[in-house]
Formats: structure tokens, sequence, C-alpha cells
């Protein structure tokens, strides 16, 4: 069935707007209750119970109560865990054997944006069929359960000191940090308290930026999606690298001591790399975004590489087909499933500096491999309801770049799952053209919608 309220990453959308209301997000709260409690099989007596975490946003206050008066009135209980990234509230679903966890998060989104998105109590996002059954159910009349049967609620006080215990296990037990200075951007996001924990414990000289968040500042200007605030935090004090989340803490950019920038692609030829020569990598997924310079040099470590839809889930439900435990997209989110069950920006950060220490090598020296194809994305903005793929404008235009690149390069347009914009991507051998036709077609695009 479509979709009328999931995107690639849950519901999302500008708080005070439809579906990020306080009385939709309740009724959402109450059909995903009425969901788990039809799909477990509990003994007599016991309720079902999820978690749910936030990152810092403002709205994340409203949204909690209703989530929670939603999952309360199906009969399920809740346990608040704060402020904490969007992996952790996978690991602690997991390690507290919950039916299933809740992520009130827009990611990279500004602070006015919001989001809900759900995890399995395997720690992974809910599979489509499961958010069908939650759709179908949001369309039928809330109701509440006898009130001997209301769900209960509590906190969680330890939640961040089991998720930092658990980024610590992820790194190598005969390795540490010591002699390191890390510049560490936390996007005044969900990680502002946990990060810098994590990698002062494993020993490195921490330099936190990013960690005042006032319920407006996430992502502002801070964080995975804005890195020179990261690379100028790197040069100023010296760091030996930084380390870049984004709001809800699940994607990750790094910067060199000389303030080069390494995105996905180039941090998972890192990790690849590195599990290669310790003979525990069968395959590395990407995603349609990734560049045919990492494809080709994952060629040439003798590995399988394959390409999923864009959107960390996707590329989750390909690793599970081919039982590979490797991928990620060039935006950050990384995937490690001999680590974690999700994408988690502090875990791959660990398996990036790991991979550094066995090697003895710098970023640089680590990427030296790598040759990037040019590649140039635009961002056009659709009104609501615009049917791109049928005018004729763009697909001339995108015909055109197609024709003048050959086998030399390729072309992507694709809708975001998460904003209402037009994502087009032209990737080539030639920098100039490559310019030149991603501007055309993004032309294109803003003349048919104008």
């Amino acid at each position: 069935m479509g979709r009328k309220y999931f995107g690639t990453d849950g519901v999302r959308g500008r708080v005070g707007e439809t579906p990020i209301t306080p009385e939709f997000v309740m009724r959402l709260g109450y059909a995903a209750g009425v969901t788990l409690v039809a799909r477990e099989r509990l003994p007599a007596g016991e309720r079902p119970a999820v978690l749910i975490g936030k990152d810092t946003r403002i709205s994340g206050y409203m949204l909690e109560a209703a989530l929670e008066a939603g999952f309360a009135a199906a009969g399920v209980d809740v346990m608040l865990a704060g402020p904490i990234p969007t992996p952790a509230v996978a690991y602690l679903t997991r390690a507290l054997r919950l039916q299933a966890g809740v992520v009130i998060s827009a990611s990279h989104n500004p602070f006015y944006d919001n989001g809900i998105k759900f995890f399995s109590a395997g720690g992974a996002k809910l599979p489509d069929a499961v958010e069908a059954e939650i759709e179908a159910r949001l369309d039928q009349p809330m109701g509440c359960v006898d009130s001997a049967q209301l769900g209960r609620a509590r906190r969680i006080n330890d939640a961040a000191g089991r998720y930092i215990e658990f980024c610590k296990s992820t790194f190598p037990n005969e390795m540490d940090l010591r002699g390191l200075r890390i510049a560490l951007d936390c996007a005044h996001g969900a990680g502002y308290q946990i990060a810098p924990s994590v990698f002062h414990e494993l020993g490195a000289d921490v330099v936190a930026v990013g960690v005042e968040p006032n319920g407006l500042n996430i992502n502002d200007g801070v964080g995975a999606t804005r890195p020179e605030f990261l690379r100028q935090a790197v040069l100023s004090n010296g760091a030996d690298l930084g380390i870049a989340l984004d709001g809800d803490g699940d994607r990750l950019i790094m910067v060199d001591r000389y303030g080069e920038v390494y995105d996905g692609d180039k941090l998972i030829y890192v990790i690849a790399a590195a599990r290669k020569r310790e003979g525990r990598l069968d395959g590395v997924i990407g995603t349609l975004m990734s560049n045919l310079g990492f494809e080709h040099a994952v060629g040439r470590l003798g590995v399988p590489f394959a390409r999923a839809k864009v959107g960390d889930r996707y590329v989750l439900e390909m690793l599970h087909e081919r039982g590979w435990k490797l991928g990620g997209e060039n935006s950050g989110h990384i995937i490690c499933l001999d680590r974690h069950s999700t994408g988690d920006a502090i875990v791959s950060a660990l398996q990036v500096l790991a991979a550094l220490k066995q090697s003895g090598s710098t970023l640089s020296e680590a990427c030296s491999d790598l040759v990037f194809y040019p590649q140039k994305l635009i961002n056009v903005r659709l009104p609501a309801g615009f049917d791109w793929r049928a005018d004729q404008g763009i697909a001339a235009a995108q015909a055109e770049a197609d024709a003048v690149l050959g086998n030399q390069g390729r072309v992507l347009l694709r809708p975001s799952g998460t904003e209402p914009l037009l994502r087009v991507m032209v990737e080539g051998s030639d920098g100039e053209l490559v310019e030149r036709l991603a501007r055309r077609i993004a032309d294109a695009v803003q003349e048919a919608v104008a």
C-alpha cells in the first residue's frame, strides 16, 4: 500500500502542522500500541513495553507527552529515556527486551521540524509491513483500554550510562585513544552529553563543541551537515582530527588535522579496508548516491559492492538479504552490523579510529587509494503533489545529460524521503561538465514548478 504518513525515516514534518501535532502523535502512539498488542504473544497479565527517547528540540517535551498518552491508552507501558541518540534507543530496546523503541527526532532538520520513528524489538527499523499496519489503524477511531489495563510510565535514569558503556565495548579492548586530541561537534543534539564521555573515557583529549542545546539551536550551523564548523574547531584547537554527529547521533562526518572533510563513502572505505585486512569482509553496500570512485576502490580491495535505494533502512535491508555486515551512505549513515543493529555515529567513529590505530595511518593515508568522480548535488524545492516524472522539460534535460555523459558518468533524480525536495545529482569525470549539466536539469525543474 502507498505511504500516507511514513517516509523513509518515520513520520516527519513541521511542528504544529499535520502530522506533527499533539493530537495526531497521540493517535500515532495509540495505533502503534494497538498494533504491538495484536502482534505480541505475551504471558497472561504482562503488557507490552516501549522505550521513548528524543533529541533536544523544544517540541520534544510536547510530543513525548502525546506519545506517552497514546501508548498508555492502548495498554502499553512506557519507559522514558530523555535526550539520547537514536542508535541508543535501538540498543536499549534490544538490551531491555522491550517490544519497540520510539525516537522523537527530525535528525539533521532544523529545530522547527520534528518526527517519530520506530525500532523493532531487535533494534532495527520497523519493516514496511508493520508501518502499513500502523497507518491502517490511524484511520480508525482512537479508543482506550479499561482503566485497570492502562499503560504506566517511568523514567530510566541510567539510560545514558548504559549506552556509553555499550559504545566503548565496540572499540578493541587492547586499544585506547591516549595521545589523540579530538574536536567533537555534537550539533547541540542528542549526543551532547554522551559522545564526549565515550571518547574521553577511552583516553582522548576531547574538545567538545555543539554541546549547549537550548531547544532551538540543534543543527544550527553545526553538526555533520555543517562540517565547516568542525573544520574550524579542528584547526583552531590544533586537534588531530574532528568528529561531527548530526542532531540525533546516527550520522558521522570526520575532518583531519589539515581541515580536509571525510564523508560517509570515505569513512566506510577506511573501515572496509581494515575489515579486509582482518579477513572479515564479505561485501559492502552503498546507495544510488555513493560515488563511482568509492565503488571502484572497494572493487580494488577484491570485495563485492552493491547499491541500495537511498535511505539507511534500505541499506540495512540489503545487508540482511546478502548476509553482509558493512554499508552506508555518503551522507554519513554508516552501518556496522558486527557492532550494532543500526547506524550509529559514535560507534562508526570508533571503528574508523580503530582502523587507523591498527594500520598506524592517518585519514589521508587510509584514503589514498580513493579517487572520487566530481559529483554535483542540487536540491530543488517541489510544491506538494507535483509529478516531476511526468514533466517533459525535466525528462528532456535528463536525457540530454545522459547522452552527453555516456558511460563516463551518471544522472540521478530522486525525491527526498524527509523534505519536499527533488535531489538532482550528476556525476562524471569532467567537473565543469558535471556542474553545467546539474544546473541545466535543476533549472528545468524550477521552470516546471514555477
